[in-house]
């Protein structure tokens, strides 16, 4: 079924010289214009059927449907994330699309100026031969004597048969159809099988019918001579009178364009090959220049990504001097920079962690000679006078101190060497809490805090290194009772399935953000001059923090000036376990409430419980 062609319209609207049906101001013998195109398709019966309902097998159709829509939401969704992740694929595609409306704005462009010079020519060479045909045979049927109707139908039939055109581009057929039943009645009288008059549109019989003028209007044709089915064409009418009664009838002629639209179809095809060409062309110049300028880019991040991740050796390829690859040469000369200041600082490290081993290790053996010289001396210092016996007891607390010092730097020697091994058992939190708490009670005692345990729990089973947590608890009391301002330290334990949390809260003189973010710094101290009395070595948090480390446990510090400090440990239940969150609070608030069987404290998790003030972790 061929469509009706837009160069119709424009070859109605190319005959604007012509006169309209409402204002026939033409002179005698021209065609008159008639614009019945809308009324024309409106009074066209459709044959098209109703559509169809879903009969049987109405399940299968949906399920295929919801199949359908399945797969076209995981195809939106790839294309979604292709425009997010890909800057590459947002520039072929907004190019292309760009294109697509550059090519759809030109080809019609094109198109409607090709058909409006192809149909206007048409049109006057049609509107002139269809005028004097029809004004030539007018004039036969007013100077005929023909008297009856044998006669009368032999020369309508001559006379139809005659407006018949054979130019092969836009045959021309003829038909004459009766206006009124009076007088010598002739039947409609076509050149052409198959034509009918209901074809012609019925204001353009109306207005011959009505007027004298010639008038036109474009038809769909059911049938051409060629077989092809509605066609489009266009339709010249006039009134003429038939002898002998002078009775009024109406004589069309009608042109075939279905060449014509062939033509037309054909540029049309031709326009949007090419444009599919075209679009395909740019969109693989597009994709192979954004790849040249990607490439480097997104290798470039895959050096990036290497090198964060300690592959230092990594480089780029660079190639020709463009600005890519004086970017590409930048970035070697920066990763040689970064490799190269990595590897003296590794080294440096290295250094400093050989000499504070082999130090420690070359004093144990004269501080040992030392302490039982110290031990001698304080043993008998109460035979020695005043001044003797005063020196005798600042010897051996300084020997002592100086003993647990060396012990430090040689256990951080050792996590600095990897010699560092876990040996986890089943042990319970709560008695190592309980354990720690009497080692550090004199301590306590002599400084007149008080240590108090805020817990539900009355048992806390997990797979740790009990000489480790033991440890790391010690080195927490013991500095919350160092800074504490003898006011109390509360130990709060707490215990779900995944985990098991211990906070050591003091209420002294506190933290700042600054100084929470370096407390686990190795020989940090907030305050050296004060520390030489009351701090320790500077390692004891550090120590904590790689025994927390080897756990997988999380220990973090949270701090207000004035207000004290808190600090938690967060250790998996079971060994190897990952934690994500804890079940204490930071710092805890309140005091916890009985816990029934496998519960698990009702508290914010820790990443999320404290107010983040001064707060600063360790983690694993």
């Amino acid at each position: 079924m061929v469509p009706r062609a837009p160069g119709a319209s424009a070859v109605g609207s190319a005959a604007d010289p012509i006169a309209s049906a409402s204002a026939p101001a033409a002179a005698p013998g021209e065609p008159v214009a008639l614009d019945v195109r809308d009324t024309q398709d409106g009074d066209r019966a459709s044959d098209g059927g109703a559509p169809a309902s879903i009969a049987a097998g109405g399940p299968v159709v949906v399920a295929r449907l919801r199949t359908g829509l399945v797969r076209l939401r995981a195809l939106l969704r790839s294309i979604a994330s292709h425009w997010r992740r890909s800057l590459q694929f947002r520039t072929v595609v907004a190019t292309m699309l760009l294109a697509s409306v550059s090519f759809v704005a030109v080809g019609g462009f094109l198109s409607n100026q090709i058909a409006s010079a192809l149909y206007d020519e048409r049109f006057d060479q049609f509107s002139a031969e269809a005028s004097s045909a029809l004004v030539d045979t007018k004039a036969v049927f007013r100077d005929s004597s023909a008297t009856d109707r044998d006669t009368t139908s032999r020369l309508v039939l001559d006379s139809v048969n005659a407006l018949v055109g054979s130019e092969t581009d836009a045959p021309r057929q003829s038909i004459l159809v009766p206006i009124s039943g009076e007088g010598l009645f002739i039947p409609t009288t076509v050149s052409q099988d198959g034509a009918t008059a209901g074809m012609l549109p019925p204001d353009l019989q109306s207005s011959v019918s009505d007027g004298q003028d010639i008038y036109w209007a474009p038809i769909t044709i059911p049938v051409t001579q060629d077989g092809d089915q509605d066609a489009p064409g266009i339709a010249f009418g006039t009134q003429v009178q038939l002898p002998p009664e002078r009775s009024p009838y109406a004589l069309y002629v009608y042109y075939d364009l279905s060449s014509m639209q062939s033509t037309l179809d054909y540029i049309h095809g031709v326009l949007w090959l090419v444009g599919l060409v075209l679009l395909l062309v740019i969109g693989g110049i597009t994709w192979y220049v954004t790849r040249s300028v990607m490439l480097p880019v997104s290798h470039a991040a895959s050096v990036s990504e290497k090198l964060a991740s300690g592959q230092l050796q990594e480089r780029m390829e660079v190639s020709g001097e463009d600005e890519v690859a004086r970017l590409g040469a930048s970035f070697n000369h920066m990763a040689g920079s970064l490799q190269d200041q990595i590897t003296q600082l590794a080294q440096l490290s290295q250094m400093q962690q050989r000499f504070v081993s082999d130090v420690s290790h070359e004093l144990r053996t004269p501080l040992t000679t030392v302490r039982m010289a110290a031990e001698v001396l304080h043993d008998a210092r109460d035979e020695f006078s005043p001044v003797n016996k005063r020196s005798a007891e600042i010897l051996f607390d300084q020997v002592e101190r100086f003993q647990a010092l060396l012990a430090d730097l040689l256990e951080i020697s050792r996590f600095d060497a990897g010699a560092a091994v876990l040996e986890a058992e089943s042990v319970d939190v709560v008695q190592l809490v309980q354990h720690a708490i009497d080692g550090a009670r004199p301590l306590a005692e002599r400084l007149g805090s008080d240590l108090r345990i805020v817990s539900a729990e009355t048992e806390c089973i997990a797979e740790a290194d009990g000489r480790r947590i033991d440890r790391i608890l010690r080195n927490l009391i013991v500095n919350a009772l160092e800074h504490g301002e003898s006011r109390p330290v509360e130990i709060h334990i707490a215990c779900n399935p995944e985990a098991v949390a211990v906070a050591v809260r003091d209420h002294g003189i506190g933290m700042t953000p600054l100084e929470a973010s370096r407390v686990f710094d190795r020989f940090w101290r907030a305050d050296p001059a004060r520390a030489r009395t009351t701090g320790g070595s500077g390692l004891g948090l550090s120590i904590a923090t790689e025994d927390a480390r080897l756990h997988h446990a999380w220990l973090e510090a949270w701090g207000m000036p004035g207000e004290g400090a808190c600090f938690r440990l967060t250790l998996p239940r079971s060994e190897g376990g990952a934690l994500t969150s804890s079940p204490l609070a930071l710092p805890p608030s309140g005091s916890p409430r009985a816990l029934p069987a496998g519960g698990a404290m009702d508290t914010a998790p820790a990443e999320d419980a404290g107010n983040g003030t001064g707060e600063n972790s360790a983690r694993n």
